[in-house]
Parts: structure tokens; sequence; C-alpha cells
């Protein structure tokens, strides 16, 4: 190594350089159609982290890192990167002949002013990672120095497009984040730029002719098709009309049918670094809800087999906690919550809760996720199964945006949420739990209210342990003291399929899956 690389980090550097992936032969040109559902708010990934802005803004904004499917990191707006032995410093060094869309060039200080001002303000996901940062800084235009307060172990596992995508200085800086007008007309890196967006019809982007990457990408023009009607989707998949169906763009009873055609298929491939799970989110706030013996008989109330079986058809696993079993530290030894009604009813009872004359003990209402039918039976589902032990469940039905609106400002008693576990515990579950990221006004975080200081110095204490034996002790108490305070009533482990016509090669090429660029993808026919 260079003695003045090694005089600016200090000593003991790990440092990747890693080839991009070998291409074979493609054809040039088509056009991609993808199903997205629902219609996303904005497209905008550092102001919105949800499931459709994550799907488009991906093709669009890019991070410094992409992960393969062993989930260990790969090339992205950097091209190598640094790691000095005790953890505390990073260096960055950026792809040469990047431009914006807009024809700017992209610099060092595209990434400092993301990860300094716009990424903070605007981005829980990005919140929770930076905490951890000291500072950042821009040695040259081509490089980035990171930092770090205190180690943090999983740091070089963060850098994916919704977490913690670049975003244009020269755009952002001075504005109102959330209101610039360039939300509604993004500008990125990516290998597709915006061209159109057909409200209730599509969202049109465009092969960018001065990619980065050489060659790149194959595909012309990417729709991205709303179709609010499931059986509509399943059609047009089936039809042709559309190429793509992400996970959850189909009933899943329509799957097994659907990959019986000829045309299609599907893969789980590209779902390890999400790990996708949904629950019940409780808002604390509220009685009886406060009391964990309550969100304790949700969960023994819940027949949550029936939920994988029946609802899912299959496509999901029972978890015993807050840690889903395809991530790194989940610790298989917690004894899920069996389907108990009559526990459920004896916990009730214990709080004095008891049924009324018409055999109600309490009524609450709940949201289910607004994101289509499975969701919705899975609402009446729950309904019917908390009204057995007395519990009586309104049902609220309302668009995404208001959705949104609600949960964040924390005016709801129940609602259903699905969030992605982000390959580590230090960024996809600790979000959730630990007591800083209570923020009024900001969704996928402690929207609940919950609070224990050893929770949070357990999570604290997992994402800086420097090894794998300490990392996985303080993970392993923490899924403990959670399984028992249930501060959310976990239900599934979803592992949805993503259905693709076979015309569509290398579609899904990172551990990412459909939220990754797309610029290898090619056509057939």
């Amino acid at each position: 190594m260079p003695i003045a690389r090694r005089t600016l980090l200090g000593t003991g550097l790990a440092t990747a350089i890693l080839p991009a992936r070998p291409l074979r032969a493609q054809r040039r040109g088509g056009t991609l159609n993808v199903i997205v559902q629902p219609e996303p708010p904005t497209l905008m990934l550092g102001v919105n982290q949800q499931g459709p802005v994550e799907l488009v803004g991906s093709k669009i904004y890019q991070s410094l890192l992409t992960y393969g499917f062993d989930l260990k990191p790969r090339p992205g707006l950097a091209r190598a990167w640094e790691a000095s032995d005790d953890g505390l410093r990073y260096r960055f060094s950026l792809q040469e002949g990047v431009r914006w869309h807009d024809g700017t060039p992209f610099s060092a200080a595209d990434v400092v002013f993301s990860f300094a001002k716009f990424l903070p303000d605007t981005n829980p996901r990005a919140r929770a990672i930076l905490a951890n940062v000291a500072s950042v800084s821009a040695p040259d235009a081509a490089t980035v120095q990171v930092e770090m307060k205190q180690p943090f172990a999983a740091f070089l596992s963060g850098f994916v497009p919704s977490s913690l995508p670049i975003v244009p200085r020269h755009i952002y800086e001075g504005t109102d984040f959330r209101t610039n007008p360039a939300n509604q007309r993004p500008v990125g890196t990516g290998p597709f730029m915006f061209k159109e967006w057909q409200r209730g019809q599509y969202i049109q982007l465009v092969r960018n002719p001065s990619y980065w990457k050489s060659g790149l990408p194959f595909i012309d023009e990417i729709y991205f098709r709303i179709l609010p009607d499931a059986a509509a989707r399943a059609y047009a998949l089936e039809s042709g009309e559309v190429d793509v169906g992400a996970p959850d763009a189909v009933e899943l009873f329509e799957v097994e049918r659907l990959t019986s055609l000829p045309q299609l298929e599907a893969t789980g491939r590209g779902s390890e670094f999400a790990s996708p799970m949904t629950w019940i989110e409780i808002n604390h706030r509220v009685p009886p809800l406060n009391d964990r013996r309550f969100r304790q008989a949700l969960l023994y109330a819940i027949d949550r087999a029936f939920i994988r079986d029946r609802i899912w058809f299959g496509h999901g696993g029972i978890p015993n906690g807050p840690i889903a079993s395809t991530i790194r530290f989940h610790d298989p030894s917690i004894r899920p919550y069996p389907y108990d009604p009559a526990r459920a009813e004896a916990l009730l009872d214990e709080m004095g809760l008891r049924r009324g004359a018409n055999g109600v003990r309490t009524t609450l209402s709940l949201i289910p996720l607004p994101y289509g039918e499975t969701w919705r039976r899975l609402g009446e589902f729950l309904r019917q199964s908390l009204a057995r032990v007395g519990i009586a469940i309104n049902l609220e039905s309302m668009d995404p945006a208001s959705w949104i609106q609600r949960v964040s400002n924390w005016d709801y008693q129940l609602t259903v949420n699905r969030l992605q576990q982000f390959g580590d515990p230090a960024f996809g579950v600790a979000r959730t739990y630990i007591s800083t990221n209570i923020r009024k006004g900001v969704m996928f975080n402690n929207t609940m209210g919950y609070a224990n200081p050893r929770v949070d110095e357990l999570f604290a204490l997992g994402a800086s342990a420097t090894t794998e034996a300490a990392r996985a002790t303080a993970y392993s108490e923490v899924q403990r003291i959670l399984a028992e305070d249930v501060p959310v009533a976990w239900l599934l482990e979803i592992r949805t399929p993503t259905i693709f016509n076979r015309r569509v090669q290398d579609l899904i090429s990172t551990a990412l899956g459909v939220n990754d660029s797309f610029d290898s993808a090619h056509l057939t026919r």
C-alpha cells in the first residue's frame, strides 16, 4: 500500500477492490414492463422508503456499494474502499466519469452533502447508520473519508439505495428537502432516467446514455405499470403485457397457476438482504396497549400458522421474535408464542379487562397495510381472531399516503406494518425498538413509543462490538427481552417470489433483487 495512503488512514487497513461481474453477450434494446403496486407517492428515495418507491427509485438513485447473494459488498458509486482495523476510519474511492442525469459531474461533495445534511434530516434508516459517524470529508473530488464516533461493525452493510442514496448537492443544497420540485422529477446517477409519470397509469424511465458503466444498461426504457386490480395484474403477466411482477404484485393464490405457464418463471433470489417481516404495530401510548400482558395476549390469540398456510400459501415462516431466521444473529432457541386463545383470555382477565354483557372486553381500531387484497384479508382474519377473545376490532381502510401520515404522527391504535431487515440487526431491526428513534412525523421507526433502556444498551453493544461472539451475545439477550415485552406482535417472515417472463434475462443479479438497478437486465426478443 502506498505510504501516503497509510499515513492518511493509519495502519492495518482492509482493502476491497472488486471487478464488475463479467457479462455474456446480450441483446441491446427493448422495453421492460414492470408492475408497481400500489402507486408510489414519490420517487425520491431519500425522503420516502416505501416498497413501491424503492422499486422504481433504485433504478434512478445509487449508493456507494451493492451486495452479492452472499451479502458481501460489491462496488457501486465507490470502486474501492478501505477500513482501519480499529473500525474508526473508512475511505471510499469513487468511480470515474460519473455524471448526474442533468449532466453535472458527480463528486465526493455530493456524498458529503448526502451523509452530513440531507439523509440525517429525511431518512430514518440513514439516521440510524449515520448516528455512528463523527465526520465525513472529501480529501479530493474522488475520495470520501469517514471518521466514526465508535466502531460500528455493520457499517459496510448499510449502503443500499433506500438507506444511503446519494443525492445531488447542486439541486438540494439550501432548499426544503421534502418539497424541492426535483422530488417530482428525480435526478440521479443510475442507469435509468425519469421521463414521464402519468398518474394512475405508468411511470416511464429511459436509458441513461451517459451511464458510468460502459455499455450498460441494455434495456432502452422501463414502464412501471400501475394496476390497482389484482386480477388485472395476474392477467397482465399471463398475457405478456407486463414482464415482471415484483414480490406481492399478484395474489399469492395465483403464484402456482402463473408459474405453471411455460412463459413465466418465479424466483426467491434477491430477498436475502431484505428478509421482510410483517407484524401488528401497537401504539403503547393508548391503554390497554401499554400493558405487555395485553400485547402478549394478541400473539396467543392469533393462529400464525393459518396466516402462513392459508393467507400466504406457504410463502413465509413464523417468527420467534424481532430478528428473522434468515439474517445474522437470529437466536433459534427462543420459543415462538403458540396459538393459545385460552392463555390470551387468562391474561386479559388478569389485567381486569373482563368481557361485558355483549362479550366485548375492549374495542380498538386496526389499519391494514394498504397494499392490496392479501393485506385486507389479513386484516379481516385478525379482526375475527381477536373477536374470539373479546377484543372488538374496527378496520380502517385508507390509501398509502394517508396511512403514512396517520401512523407516523402516532394517530392510530393498531396497524399492520412490514419492514425489511437489511441483513444485519443494526439496520433493519434496531430502528424499530430503540427509544432514540421515537420521532413524530417519521415513518418506519419506533412509532409505537416503546422504550427500554436495556434494549437501547444491547442494540448499541451489538452494533459496536468488534467480535462476532460479543455481537451474538448482545443480540441474543435483546431478542429474549423483546420476546417478553412484545413491542409489536410479530406475524410472519415473508418469502414471496418475483414472477417474470422468461424473455427477461439477468433481472436479479444481487441480494437486493428487484430493488437494485436492472443495469444488466436484457431481453431475448
